[in-house]
């Protein structure tokens, strides 16, 4: 009785049983299908940032934080560029590099990214040396032209520890009778599996001084890779660096080199929020429908409330409170159950597959155990503004109707 008139009128209508049970029907429907919308768009939002973080994760394994290097040529100085940086509050760690693309040649060819390293200190930037399945990372001493396979890479390749492996570049030695690719051969000495195919097929680590030798750069190396405290404040730390270092070098972090990625992942979470929000809209044209057929059952309801003194304006109130509440009630149960369907996602999927007797995620295809998911309080606010507006915005049209009811014609034929 303290409420406003249509306020109280709306919560009335809501809680009413109805003489036209099909109303009732769509309008249960409407909830149902705001329900089951907003649970499967934080369920599937859930599960592809759960795998969207565990990608970004396991790259990071192998990609550093922030990369220095020169515009092309070999750093020479990276002593003093490896001091400079670690100058700087953000960085817990530096260590430099080799890298250059080859080809090596065993029972099979395949070309690869080679990452020469220098084992006491990559350990400060990467975590490679926990990677390492076979054989151990220290195996990689100066003058034995060692090399750690990666796990797919040696599967394909035919190669185990023990073997030799050729590496050859496309960089070339002029002798006097003609061009001769350089190429030198390396034993394996151990393989790992960093559980992301990129790098396990196509990388490969030996020791920074024997690819030195090999490329015949001297005392340079291609740069410096640098582990930060926050990696999401690694562009911020990179323009630090750069503008704190003295020369021509180049600071880029790793949103940069994997930006294209990124976009991608990117782009398909948000076409997946799009399509799956045509679940919702669906409710909200249920919602329509029902609400338009509840206005024509209430004729005669508005017609006294207009004769009463009603205005215009609040009779529409009442059929967009009555909208709204439905709305509001299937935009909360949709959260709850899309909430309780991610917590417990993972022991749902191990109770299909036990029943239908497949693997749904099969290890050695997503180089997953789990489901990944990762809840975010952002897309659940999100996607609950985006249903309450979906069912505000169809409450208007049937309000609008009942709002242009004229009493004389409704009460005719009472």
């Amino acid at each position: 009785m303290f409420k406003p008139l249509p306020i109280s009128i709306g919560l009335r209508y809501l809680r009413a049983k109805r003489r036209n049970g099909f109303i009732s029907f769509i309008s249960l429907a409407s909830i149902l299908g705001i329900a089951i919308g907003v649970a499967a768009l934080i369920t599937t939002l859930s599960v592809m940032s759960g795998f969207q973080l565990e990608i970004r994760d396991r790259m990071l394994q192998m990609v550093s934080h922030v990369t220095v290097s020169g515009y092309g040529d070999p750093v020479l100085d990276w002593r003093n560029v490896d001091a400079e940086v670690r100058k700087n509050p953000n960085v817990i760690g530096a260590a430099p590099y080799v890298e250059k693309e080859a080809l090596l040649q065993g029972a099979r060819n395949q070309p690869a990214m080679v990452r020469g390293i220098d084992p006491a200190v990559e350990a400060q930037v990467s975590v490679i040396g926990q990677r390492v399945v076979t054989g151990k990372l220290t195996d990689l001493k100066p003058g034995e032209f060692n090399i750690i396979l990666g796990s797919e890479l040696a599967q394909w390749m035919g190669a185990a520890v023990g073997d030799q492996v050729t590496l050859m570049t496309s960089d070339y030695r002029v002798t006097p009778v003609t061009a001769v690719p350089q190429f030198k051969r390396f034993t394996v000495s151990g393989i790992f599996s960093a559980g992301y195919n990129e790098y396990d097929r196509g990388m490969a680590f030996v020791n920074m001084s024997d690819l030195q030798r090999v490329l015949r750069m001297g005392d340079g190396v291609t740069g410096v890779r640098v582990k930060v405290k926050d990696m999401d404040k690694a562009a911020d730390v990179a323009k630090e660096i750069g503008t704190s270092l003295r020369g021509e070098y180049q600071a880029t972090d790793w949103t940069t080199e994997n930006i294209n990625m990124f976009r991608a992942l990117k782009m398909e979470k948000t076409l997946m929020g799009i399509l799956l929000s045509l679940i919702i809209a669906m409710g909200a044209f249920n919602l329509v429908s029902s609400q338009v057929m509840l206005v024509t059952d209430k004729q005669a309801d508005i017609a006294i409330l207009r004769t009463l003194g009603l205005s215009p304006s609040g009779v529409m109130k009442i059929f967009m409170v009555q909208g709204s509440l439905i709305g509001i009630i299937g935009t909360i149960s949709g959260v709850i159950l899309g909430v309780l369907l991610t917590l417990n996602l993972e022991h749902i999927l191990k109770g299909i597959e036990t029943v239908l007797g497949v693997q749904l995620l099969p290890e050695d295809v997503y180089y997953v155990t789990g489901l990944p998911t990762d809840l975010r309080v952002s897309d659940i606010l999100v996607i609950s503004a985006v249903a309450l507006i979906m069912a505000f915005l169809a409450t208007l049209y049937p309000a609008w109707r009942a709002a242009r009811t004229a009493p004389a014609e409704a009460l005719r034929y009472e």
